[in-house]
């Protein structure tokens, strides 16, 4: 699987738009080479390097099949992040430049949770469902 946007390339910086000094939005994302046999994706975009452990940004499951993840959308059922909602949120570090992973899954079977579980959740969940997976990573530092 292969996971990129038109709005940054992996390891470079993801434009304010999407961060908490802009629109707070989620970016595009494109999705390519998807297993035969997915039912359904997951998506996980958490910071590890936030000064309190990795802080969880977004968290959807269910994601029917597609191609592409819209600009800000809601593309699946919604998970519960750090900051304590369940909608996209941004980069915001509070210091230094962070590294923001945006990690997509190709289950093999619809996942029965319910929306505000937690990152820990879903991956408990998954486990013996990833058919595949990939990952893009973008950076951001406040006040670039």
């Amino acid at each position: 699987m292969d996971l990129t946007s038109p709005e940054f390339k992996n390891n470079e910086f993801i434009p304010k738009k999407f961060t908490c000094e802009g629109e707070d939005i989620n970016p595009a994302l494109i999705i390519k080479g998807v297993p035969a046999g997915t039912e359904c994706l997951a998506l996980i975009v958490d910071d590890p390097d936030a000064p309190i452990g990795t802080w969880v940004h977004w968290v959807v499951f269910n994601i029917p099949l597609t191609e592409g993840i819209k600009e800000n959308s809601v593309p699946g059922k919604l998970g519960m992040t750090n900051s304590g909602k369940k909608d996209f949120h941004g980069p915001c570090p509070p210091s230094g430049t962070h590294r923001y992973f945006f990690k997509i899954y190709a289950l093999d079977e619809m996942l029965n949770l319910d929306e505000g579980i937690r990152k820990g959740e879903l991956e408990k969940a998954m486990k013996g469902h990833v058919l595949g997976e990939a990952q893009l990573i973008g950076l951001y530092k406040r006040g670039a």
